[in-house]
C-alpha cells in the first residue's frame, strides 16, 4: 500500500512538469529564430506562433502562461490560441501593432499595465524559466502530502503490529498449534 502511494505520488511530480503546452523543442527552435534575427516577411505562422510562444513563457512562465490563456478566454490547441500567439510574435517580434494584440494588451502582458500591477516584464527570471511561486507552493504541498500519508500509513501499520496480533498471525499461518496459542495468550494476559 505505502509503495502504491509513494509511486503514484512521484509519478505525479515527475508528470507535473509535462503539463506545459509548449515544450522545451519548440521554446529552443523560437530562440534560434529569434537570435538568427530571422526576417518575418520569410516566417511562417508556425514560426511565428512557436516565437509567441516562446514570448509568452517568457513573460509568464510555467502554470502563469497556462493561468494568462485562461483569463483571456484561450483554450489549448484553439485557432484562437493560435492566431494570438502569431499577433503576439507579430507585435513584439517583429515590431508591428494592431490587430488582435492591442497596445494595452501588450502593455499589460508585458507587466506595464495597472491590469496586474507593475512587474518588470520577465519577473526577473531572465530566459531560464526559474519556478514561480505558485509552482514553488504547489511542489512543497505536495512534499507535505506525501510526508502526512507516509507518517498516517506507518503508524496505522504499527498499531497493528502488537503482541497478540503477531501472535493471531502465526497461528493463522500454522507455525503453532491451537494448544500453543491458548498457552501463549495465557501467559500474555498474566
Amino acid at each position: 500500500m505505502k509503495r502504491t502511494i509513494f509511486s503514484a505520488l512521484i509519478v505525479l511530480l515527475l508528470s507535473w512538469g509535462l503539463v506545459n503546452a509548449v515544450t522545451q523543442q519548440e521554446l529552443n527552435d523560437a530562440k534560434s529564430l529569434i537570435d538568427s534575427k530571422a526576417d518575418c516577411k520569410s516566417l511562417s505562422n508556425s514560426q511565428l506562433e512557436i516565437i509567441g510562444e516562446y514570448y509568452m513563457e517568457q513573460m509568464h512562465p510555467g502554470t502563469a502562461h497556462e493561468l494568462m490563456h485562461e483569463m483571456m478566454g484561450l483554450t489549448e490547441g484553439s485557432k484562437a490560441e493560435e492566431q494570438f500567439h502569431i499577433n503576439l510574435a507579430r507585435t513584439l517580434y517583429c515590431g508591428e501593432s494592431g490587430g488582435m494584440m492591442g497596445g494595452s494588451m501588450v502593455n499589460v502582458m508585458m507587466g506595464g499595465g495597472n491590469m496586474m500591477g507593475n512587474y518588470p516584464g520577465v519577473y526577473g527570471y531572465g530566459n531560464y524559466g526559474y519556478w514561480d511561486i505558485f509552482q514553488i507552493l504547489f511542489l512543497l504541498a505536495i512534499i507535505f502530502l506525501v510526508w502526512f500519508v507516509y507518517k498516517f500509513v506507518t503508524k496505522k501499520n504499527s498499531s497493528s503490529a502488537t503482541p497478540l496480533n503477531i501472535l493471531k498471525q502465526r497461528f493463522a499461518k500454522g507455525e503453532i498449534t491451537k494448544k500453543q496459542f491458548e498457552a501463549m495468550k495465557k501467559d500474555m494476559e498474566d
